[in-house]
């Protein structure tokens, strides 16, 4: 089930590398100044997005139809790309880090939300007894050894009761992937074209599939609703006097720190390792991260784009309003051009890996094709991303140096630090 995303198409143009800016003030203290101000305009824009989704969601779920759940799916990709480039913001600032899970957590055991298909999920699981649990069918659950009513499936109860249930990270109930699972439902063809297939009917409370409609509506309703609960929070906290904020701006020097932690840890640890080579070593599409939609390459692209504008300070809202300023760019080839040019040019290779791999997504095959066993070309396209930010993040590394900042922490990842490990 192929898709190509269009409706936030005006963000696309943060990819294009325009010429430095003669900036009157490109201090520490400007720059993170201006690093906060597009953090909290992207969060602005992910949250509308939210909102959006939201109301689609609504109106599907007032009148179940084919038509209203094909709206609901393009709301969620329309969502992504906004919030997608907010995830350079999570590493080195711990408010952000501290709050992601609520929004972003993956992968999730899906069997703890909804019925599932046992022949390819299975039954059981050592790690985890909520593994099947399926609280849209069941008013009681059994937590912690405890019995737990889930008879009302509201925003409390997911996020305060069922979300990281038994302290497990794979008990996700919430954010984008718990919506994305309820929209898609599994999706039961491997390395094969088509995504999650879920019936409509699956809502209809007169025509209904798969059983427990009235409840599967209100888990779905209950997390669209706290998605934009949990959105306006961050907004919130990068308004000048937030939390989030001043991890930037009452330290500038450690602001600087925290934004290129954040390009670094993005690109390493988390994307070229977790979400990226582990899938690939492995074949596996249940570790692709968007694994219900098939949107697994726009969300690695959108994550590019992001680090993209962390180092550059351009961003392009989703109105098309073009943010420009101080960055660490400016910064950096004022200290060090020949880092400063280093850095930019990798980034370039990077950005036009991802490029290609969004495009291949687009225009011939999935992202869990691209990395499925014995396709060579497919494989390739991914590899070529991970080279592009592996390489880039020794030169995020170097710009700390050439800075006069401490020494940042980018995260480890077996798949890239001890790949054979990945297969015992």
């Amino acid at each position: 089930m192929m898709r190509q995303f269009v409706a936030g198409a005006a963000v696309l143009a943060a990819t294009a590398i325009q010429p430095l800016a003669a900036h009157a003030d490109t201090s520490p203290a400007a720059v993170v100044a201006h690093y906060r101000e597009i953090a909290h305009a992207d969060y602005q824009d992910a949250l509308t997005g939210a909102k959006r989704l939201d109301k689609a969601i609504n109106d599907f779920l007032a009148a179940p139809s084919e038509a209203g759940l094909k709206a609901a799916r393009a709301a969620w990709i329309a969502a992504r790309p906004a919030y997608l480039q907010t995830e350079h913001y999570r590493f080195g600032n711990p408010v952000v880090d501290e709050w992601e899970g609520k929004v972003n957590a993956w992968p999730l055991d899906e069997g703890l939300i909804d019925y599932v298909d046992t022949a390819k999920y299975g039954t059981e699981s050592d790690e985890n007894p909520l593994y099947t649990a399926n609280v849209i069918a069941n008013k009681t659950i059994t937590i912690n050894g405890k019995p737990v009513d889930a008879s009302h499936l509201t925003p409390d109860f997911l996020a305060n009761t069922l979300h990281s249930a038994n302290g497990i990270d794979a008990n996700v109930a919430t954010g984008y992937h718990a919506i994305e699972f309820l929209l898609w439902g599994q999706d039961l063809n491997g390395t094969g074209p088509g995504a999650g297939n879920r019936p409509y009917t699956d809502y209809d409370l007169k025509n209904c599939t798969h059983g427990n409609c009235d409840r599967r509506a209100e888990y779905l309703r209950s997390a669209a609703s706290l998605l934009v609960s949990d959105l306006d929070y961050i907004v919130k906290a990068f308004e000048p006097d937030g939390a989030a904020a001043k991890v930037l701006t009452d330290n500038p020097k450690a602001g600087l720190t925290a934004l290129l932690t954040g390009m670094g840890s993005l690109s390493y640890g988390e994307l070229a390792g977790e979400r990226m080579k582990l899938g690939l070593l492995l074949h596996d599409p249940e570790e692709e991260q968007d694994c219900f939609s098939d949107n697994t390459y726009n969300s690695h692209y959108y994550d590019m784009v992001g680090i993209m504008t962390g180092y550059t300070g351009n961003y392009t809202r989703l109105d098309g309003t073009k943010m420009t300023g101080p960055s660490i760019r400016d910064l950096l080839q004022e200290k060090d051009p020949a880092v400063a040019k280093e850095l930019q040019g990798k980034l370039d290779v990077t950005m036009a890996a991802m490029e290609a791999l969004k495009k291949r997504g687009e225009t011939v095959e999935a992202y869990d094709q691209m990395i499925a066993e014995g396709n060579k070309e497919g494989n390739a396209t991914v590899q070529r991303g991970i080279d592009g930010l592996i390489d880039q993040t020794k030169s995020i590394q170097r710009a700390v140096t050439a800075l006069g900042l401490d020494e940042i922490k980018v995260g480890t990842s077996k798949s890239l630090d001890n790949p054979n490990a990945v297969f015992k």
